[in-house]
């Protein structure tokens, strides 16, 4: 009788990880494919590496986090990205959002308020040749205003509300898909629309996200 316990291969690896996103709701075939085509495991680093394949949020550096790949999937999806599209995304963190986002946009700005995750974000990029990501470090409350209009917004730490200028950086017909709560215990994940006759919003469902913040962090 042997004992010792199953390798799990990556092939199966790879089935499972798409069977507990299709699971939650990530139902969208082109949002699966762009998360099976980016592997979750070199944007983790230390003792959650292993870790990287399950559905869960894991912590970074800077006190940040990665969030769980099911959320990452629901967020993307519910984007509605084209392939022409320029995409804002705050809060680089990991890197990972991003490049699951720049295998379904023309163009994605990510910006963040640590130095050090933009950095680290930006090797692994390049290792992993995806150069339609610009990475910046900045305070992302205020958007990208020299890049702007954008067609789609993400916004992964939370606010209070849809920051004013982030609204104001979307292009008529564009969504953000953004957390919003006035504390780390009660956040819901919202889309808003911007349409010719103002904005529309729909509530998706409740998360957990590090808040927004101004400013730079202060290793940068």
């Amino acid at each position: 009788m042997n004992d010792e316990p199953e390798m799990v291969t990556d092939a199966e690896r790879k089935m499972q990880f798409l069977y507990a996103l299709r699971s939650k709701g990530v139902t969208d075939n082109q949002v699966l494919g762009a998360m099976e085509a980016v592997d979750r495991g070199p944007f983790i680093r230390g003792l959650f590496a292993e870790r990287a394949y399950e559905d869960m949020p894991l912590p970074i550096a800077c006190g940040q986090t990665i969030s769980q790949p099911s959320v990452v999937g629901l967020m993307t999806q519910a984007l509605e990205i084209s392939p022409r599209d320029k995409v804002l995304e705050i809060g680089t963190g990991s890197g990972y959002q991003a490049a699951i986002l720049s295998k379904l946009a023309r163009r994605v700005y990510t910006i963040d308020r640590h130095r050090r995750l933009v950095h680290e974000a930006r090797v692994i990029f390049d290792a992993l040749d995806l150069n339609n990501i610009t990475a910046i470090t900045a305070d992302g409350s205020h958007g990208l205003p020299e890049q702007a209009p954008f067609d789609r917004i993400i916004v992964t730490a939370a606010a209070e509300d849809p920051p004013g200028p982030l609204l104001a950086q979307l292009k008529e017909g564009g969504i953000m898909v953004l957390p919003v709560g006035q504390s780390d215990a009660v956040q819901h994940l919202i889309r808003v629309r911007k349409t010719a006759d103002g904005l529309k919003y729909d509530e998706m469902r409740a998360v957990r996200f590090v808040p927004l913040l101004e400013g730079l962090g202060k290793e940068a």
